[in-house]
């Protein structure tokens, strides 16, 4: 760190997804943790919702022995119904749970002291906004309550409050702490993701939209005020990339403070010495269950190609993934057999009973399964957009095909009945994945791809792309172990024919060639762990106390000027 920057003693974080894991946000901050535990030992308190209550949540471990005076407080005193242990991720750092139920009573007088301080528009709120807001004023009021039990007025103390879920907690702090100098990272504006989501051209028209005019539009007015509120009071504003710092200053009215790229903490990647037997493993695991969903005999010279995250069809660029593996299996230049392999969260129903049953008998199928495409049943199939697609194209997976595809609709725990090891472990038996997003901030799965030595492909519309790029000083490809592909509002056609061109390139590549590919895609990957990443987190909190030292200055400069207006006036 820089000697001259303003050190925290204590950081606060909070975000909905602290020990829940639902999206990109989990994995910031899980990885990140382990770099602040070393730097804060202890001092770093990751707070998120109790939405386990009281069942077992694995990514928590309770831990009753931890201040145990200061709980006692909270609970008995501040009326606050918390749980104290370590969040189950590398550095174990302390993680405080928020059950937040007990002030929605509170709820109408929160949001019109949030209307009255920082004019927050609540009145449109709908869907998730409540529980959201109300979690995240629980929060703030963990952070509140311990900050004056154990008299940290003399201590440098950060709140960081990640995406709108939990910008009301900043607030929160900043009316009621002010002392406690404010961070909000927002990692994807609610006008952006929603502007993509309803299939509207973001960047074509990106200096001509007004962020408050398409709220309405779009029926987000709540989620967008609170989060464009927060980005003009805290002390500090950042967001994750430079693409989006750019919709920020457009959408939000604020240019940002400081850029927070999101790195990896390659502890999850196995030492040398297991990462071939894990590779072994996963291709094992994948390609059986594959040859039994499909009664097929796809050996280990298939390329596995695979697309993962979440499930938003259009913005991560699963519909031109479909149509390049569609496009694929016309190409005569495609030398090995395929497997497009889809690791994206849906509806989910029930574990297939059939090929469950399949995977317990030790022989192999010359038949299909009903939907030879998918391991779980759904509670939408009819709708679902990508058997839709798959039916649409009429990829039905046949023994005469060489690209086959299977879609696995859930997530990957270790514990989903079919595949039954963890995301990362089936990672690492991946060929080449692609993410050929068209709205994306940063791009966490393209990044973890290469950490684990699988070459990607994703689009100069995603954050992490644009990095690749900058850091290359040109255009990512093939043998840079990320190929990074132009992309716009209108070239869709063009980014398919460029996925399938690399395809076939890979699928022609010689082993010599492919170990290169991979070891150049594990190199770059290093450039962006945590380790290097972090000094701008260091920035942002050196930013975020100078700023609030000039807040409060200011506020005593005019609570002085009022109080001179006032004598005068008296006398």
């Amino acid at each position: 760190m820089t000697n001259d920057l303003m050190k925290p003693d204590y950081i606060f974080e909070t975000a909905w997804e602290v020990c829940n894991k639902v999206g990109g946000v989990y994995t910031v901050l899980s990885t990140r943790a382990k770099t602040l535990q070393s730097f804060l030992k202890d001092k770093i308190f990751f707070l998120g919702p109790d939405i386990w209550q009281h069942k077992d949540n694995p990514n928590f471990i309770e831990d009753t022995d931890l201040f145990v005076a200061w709980r006692n407080h909270a609970t008995d005193v501040d009326g606050l119904n918390i749980r104290i242990g370590r969040w189950n991720v590398p550095g174990k750092p302390i993680a405080i749970l928020v059950d937040s139920h007990s002030i929605f009573s509170q709820k109408d007088n929160l949001y019109g002291m949030m209307w009255e301080k920082f004019h927050v528009d609540s009145l449109h709120a709908y869907g998730d906004y409540d529980e959201c807001c109300m979690f995240a004023v629980c929060a703030a009021k963990v952070a509140e309550s311990f900050y004056h039990f154990n008299n940290l007025s003399k201590s440098n103390v950060i709140f960081h409050a990640n995406e709108w879920q939990t910008a009301m907690a900043a607030l929160y702090i900043q009316n009621r702490v002010p002392e406690i100098a404010t961070v909000f990272t927002t990692h994807a504006t609610t006008i952006g993701r929603s502007i993509a989501f309803n299939n509207k051209d973001l960047y074509k028209y990106m200096d001509r939209y007004d962020g408050d005019q398409m709220a309405g539009e779009l029926n987000v007015q709540a989620k967008h005020s609170v989060e464009k509120r927060a980005a003009q009071c805290v002390d500090c504003f950042t967001t994750v990339s430079d693409i989006t710092a750019a919709e920020c200053s457009q959408l939000l009215d604020k240019s940002v403070d400081e850029v927070l790229m999101n790195g990896f903490d390659n502890s999850f990647v196995p030492d040398t010495k297991d990462f071939a037997s894990k590779r072994k493993i996963a291709r094992k695991t994948i390609l059986n269950v594959a040859n039994k969903l499909m009664g097929a005999n796809m050996d280990d010279n298939t390329l596995i190609y695979a697309i993962s995250g979440r499930y938003e069809f259009r913005n991560k660029g699963i519909d031109v993934f479909l149509e390049a593996l569609n496009q694929l299996t016309s190409d005569s230049n495609l030398k090995k057999n395929v497997l497009g392999l889809i690791t994206v969260p849906a509806w989910v129903g029930n574990v297939r009973g059939d090929l469950k049953e399949r995977l317990n008998e030790n022989k192999s199928y010359n038949t299909p399964l009903e939907y030879p495409y998918i391991t779980h049943w759904l509670n939408n199939a009819d709708s679902d957009q990508i058997s839709s697609m798959l039916n649409k194209y009429g990829m039905s997976n046949g023994n005469s095909s060489k690209v086959k595809i299977m879609f696995v609709p859930c997530y990957l725990d270790g514990n989903d009945g079919i595949i039954n090891i963890p995301y990362y472990d089936v990672v690492i038996g991946n060929d080449l994945t692609a993410y050929p997003s068209y709205y994306e901030p940063w791009g966490y799965t393209p990044l973890e791809s290469i950490a684990f030595h699988v070459p990607t492909i994703t689009t100069d519309l995603s954050g992490f792309g644009r990095w690749v790029n900058k850091e290359l000083g040109k255009e990512g490809e093939l043998t840079d172990g990320v190929k990074v592909i132009h992309r716009t509002d209108d070239n869709f056609n063009n980014v398919v024919g460029q996925i399938e061109k690399v395809m076939v390139e890979f699928s022609n590549l010689t082993d010599k060639e492919i170990e290169q590919v991979r070891r150049n895609a594990y190199v770059l990957s290093k450039r962006a762990l945590w380790n290097n990443f972090i000094q701008y987190y260091y920035k942002a909190y050196d930013i975020a106390f100078r700023n609030a030292r000039k807040r409060l200055m200011d506020k005593k400069s005019n609570l002085k000027l009022l109080y001179c207006y006032k004598y005068e006036n008296q006398n």
